[in-house]
């Protein structure tokens, strides 16, 4: 009989506890889960908003005319090369400056509430302050460089396909560094001090101290950056919308400008959604690398 009473107050607490978190499951699924599987179905379907009485299933020719396209294949490129060369800038910066917040005595608070400021600032306002300064007549890039003799004539940085992802890359490095930078530096503030007394005690260098402690001891933050990262640069859209607009001849347009273009521009919901799920699964394949190649005790 007391196993019995026991047995009902455990089925009583669990009806209790999941009656108060199903207002949260069924927000979830209505904003999350739903959108998902609609984008997927409509990525089998003809469905142009223009054409809104010719909407049927095509299985998986969306599909397959992205994939047979050279504007698909140019796109990923882009994107592959936004990803890495953002998240590289981005992760030496943000070492640098988590570095440099570790070994400061006064004024941390000051320093990353500072730090913090591009963070902070909303993309498209980032993507229009470098489109102004990468401006060939009016920037402060030209100036610059002018001014100390490294150019002779202004350069149309934004015209040129290597020079506008550049502008794109910088832009995006200097919103996201600081993110990096407060990861990483709340990952050194866990490594314990004894123990890089005790790499000084045996002779070792900076060099190796880095590579033998810190690094290691960072992997975890190191997933989560990436991780994050990773998704962020596949999803890019604010800044290359402010800066080229995915110009010049495509050049910097990336996997979720196009799209973009295909559902808002061409009003072409089954390629759109094609594309949106393509990227979808691309970000799943990056986390389980990372994950894999990543992975720590924790």
């Amino acid at each position: 009989m007391k196993k019995f009473k026991s047995l009902r107050k455990t089925t009583r607490d669990n009806v209790v506890g999941y009656s108060m978190i199903l207002p949260a499951l069924l927000l979830l699924v209505v904003i999350g889960i739903v959108p998902i599987i609609i984008t997927v179905s409509y990525s089998f379907q003809y469905k142009v908003l223009t054409d809104p009485l010719d909407t049927h299933f095509v299985g998986l020719d969306n599909y397959v005319t992205l994939l047979s396209s050279e504007l698909f294949w140019e796109v990923l490129l882009n994107t592959v090369v936004f990803a890495v060369l953002s998240m590289v800038i981005e992760l030496v910066i943000g070492f640098i400056g988590a570095m440099l917040m570790n070994s400061a005595k006064k004024f941390v608070g000051v320093i990353r509430t500072a730090v913090l400021i591009p963070w902070a600032i909303p993309g498209i306002i980032i993507a229009y302050m470098f489109s102004f300064m990468f401006n060939d007549q009016l920037g402060v890039v030209n100036q610059l460089l002018q001014t100390v003799h490294l150019i002779d004539a202004p350069v149309s940085w934004l015209t040129n396909g290597s020079t506008a992802m550049l502008a794109v890359v910088l832009a995006d490095a200097w919103k996201q560094f600081p993110y990096i930078s407060l990861m990483i530096f709340a990952g050194l503030q866990t490594i314990p001090k004894d123990v890089y007394e005790a790499a000084q005690i045996d002779g070792a260098g900076k060099v190796a101290t880095f590579f033998r402690i810190t690094l290691p001891n960072l992997k975890g933050i190191l997933l989560i950056v990436l991780l994050f990262r990773t998704m962020g640069a596949i999803r890019i859209f604010d800044i290359i919308f402010g800066i080229t607009g995915g110009g010049p001849a495509n050049s910097t347009a990336t996997l979720l400008f196009q799209a973009y273009k295909y559902l808002f521009g061409d009003m072409n919901f089954g390629l759109g959604s094609a594309l949106s799920t393509i990227i979808t699964i691309l970000i799943l394949i990056c986390s389980f690398v990372y994950i894999k190649v990543l992975k720590t005790d924790d």
